[in-house]
Formats: C-alpha cells, structure tokens, sequence
C-alpha cells in the first residue's frame, strides 16, 4: 500500500495534474467577464468555522437579532376610560344640602331632647343674655319630689289651667287671647307650660314666626319624651324668677330667704305672679297689679287641688 505521509508524518498534498493550470494570483489580471466562484472552505485551513459550528459557549443569542417586544398594556389600560360624571343642577344640589341640614337638625334636636329627660338643662340662651349683659345667673336645680307641691298648683293657676289635660297646646286659651287682645288693653299670650319650656330650654326670647315655629316643634318633642311631670319639673327651675335668677328654688331663696321645699300658698302665688315678666315685676312686697295677681293666684291654689288639675304631676 502506498504511502501518501513524508519522513515526518505529516500527509502528502498530491501534485496537480498536467492539465489543470494553476491558479491565478491575487494580483493578476482577470477577464472582464469574471465572477467569483463560491467556495466551500475546509474547517482547519485557517478559514473561521461556519456558525452552525461555533465552539460552545458561543451560541448566538436566539433574541440578539430581534427587536425587544413591546410591553403589553395593563388590563387598566386597555380599558376604556369612564366619562365624567355630569354635574347636577344647582338647584337639586342646593334642595339635597337643605334636606341634608333638615336631617341633621332632627337628629340633634331629639338627642338633646332624650338627654334632658334624664340630665338637668346646663344653660339657656336667656342665662346666656344674662351673662353677656353682666348681670350673672343664679341658679339652684330641686327635683320636683322637694318642691312644694303648692308652687306646682300655683303655676297651674297662673299659666296653664288645662295642663293635665291638653296635650302641649290649649287652642281655647289661644282663641280667648286673640279676643281679649283684639279688644286693646294688655296683651295677653295664650303659651301653654309645655311652650313656655321649650322656648326657656331650647331657644331664645323673641325672633317672631320662625321661632314659634320651632317653639311648636319642641312642644310635640318633649311632650311626647319628658312627659307632663318631667315638663313641670324642668319648668319649675329654668323659668326666670328675676333679674338673673333662675328656678323658684333660687326664687325662694332670693325673696324669702329659705328654699322651695317648704313655701306657702301665699309665696308661691308671688312668685307665680313674677314669671310672665321676670324683670319688671317685683317677687317681695308687690305692688299694683302684681299684688292683686298675686292675690288672684293665691286663691285659685285651692281650686287646683281641690277639682284635680294637678293630678297629672302628683
């Protein structure tokens, strides 16, 4: 067998033959017609291997030639925006806000309605008139189980004839003062007890039809919650008695120098007589028109006993 390998081992390159002429050089001159022929080069030669032979560690990034995919949108994104919520009318958003107040003034009105049941009032916006004018506020709360049950009658007599038996408002009284009133003379007012409460405890002196609205409103609340003797009770020590001084308790002493637990008709006829007009009428030694008043109350202390219309409070 022949062998193709020299002294060295390394394998012969096979002369070529006769008829094949040799390659031109680089620097020869080709035909104008030339075109070069693609040529498969040998790995090992000194031509760089194929990229499909890449050594390991090489392999082409599958994504280097790509372009980097672009992010996909939210779901938040994709959606639709929402269209802005059409304004309401001024006018239905000024009628919500009134309800609204409505709701709100219903909702702290009967709470402190509740909470008075139970709680003495602390303060009054006349106590408060008082304090701003400088004259100061005297006070001292009696439960009405102290008070002598004739400083009761005598208020019945004075103010509120029919208070066990109406239910926060005497529609004759009102009609006999319109009558009296349209005949001149001293006006006459035809409030009940339960009005006069709700006006002392809840509101303020004066301010026309709006506050008799509100003075009604309170009526039907406390009339309905308190109950006729709690409404005695909180009448008896928020009602004025005098410049600066609340309650017949604070009365009392003031004028006769002892508390009401323990008062005579005649005393609590003179205090009764104050009430319609605290700072002008004298509680001790009355004269005029507050003597006789007083006289007047002294006398029919009797007839609310004696015909029951204090059963209520009792």
């Amino acid at each position: 067998m022949h062998d193709d390998r020299d002294d060295a081992g390394i394998p012969r390159v096979p002369e070529a033959p006769a008829d094949i002429p040799p390659a031109p050089s680089a620097s020869a001159p080709r035909p104008r017609d030339w075109t070069p022929r693609a040529t498969t080069a040998q790995p090992g030669l000194g031509v760089p291997p194929m990229p499909d032979f890449r050594p390991l560690g090489e392999e082409p990034d599958p994504f280097a030639s790509r372009s980097e995919a672009p992010p996909q949108p939210s779901p938040e994104s994709r959606a639709e925006p929402k269209p802005a919520k059409p304004r309401k009318p001024l006018l239905r958003r000024i009628i919500f806000w009134i309800l609204k107040a409505i709701l709100l003034f219903l909702a702290i009105s009967v709470g402190m309605v509740v909470i008075y049941k139970f709680v003495p009032p602390p303060i009054t916006w006349t106590q408060i008139g008082d304090v701003v004018e400088g004259h100061g506020v005297t006070k001292r709360w009696m439960s009405i189980d102290r008070i002598d049950p004739n400083m009761a009658r005598a208020a019945i007599a004075a103010e509120d004839a029919r208070f066990c038996s109406h239910h926060g408002f005497d529609f004759a009284a009102l009609e006999q003062a319109y009558a009296r009133n349209q005949k001149g003379g001293r006006i006459r007012g035809g409030s009940t007890i339960s009005q006069q409460t709700a006006k002392n405890v809840f509101l303020f002196q004066g301010g026309g039809y709006a506050r008799k609205a509100l003075e009604a409103y309170f009526t039907v609340l406390i009339e309905n919650i308190w109950g006729k003797r709690r409404i005695m009770e909180v009448y008896l020590n928020v009602a004025e008695t005098g410049i600066g001084t609340y309650g017949v308790n604070a009365g009392s002493m003031r004028y006769f120098k002892h508390d009401a637990s323990r008062m005579t008709p005649r005393e609590a006829a003179q205090i009764a007589a104050v009430l319609p007009l605290p700072k002008k009428r004298a509680g001790i030694d009355p004269r005029g028109f507050t003597r006789r008043y007083g006289n007047a109350i002294t006398a029919r202390i009797g007839t609310v006993r004696g015909d029951g219309l204090d059963a209520c409070i009792r």
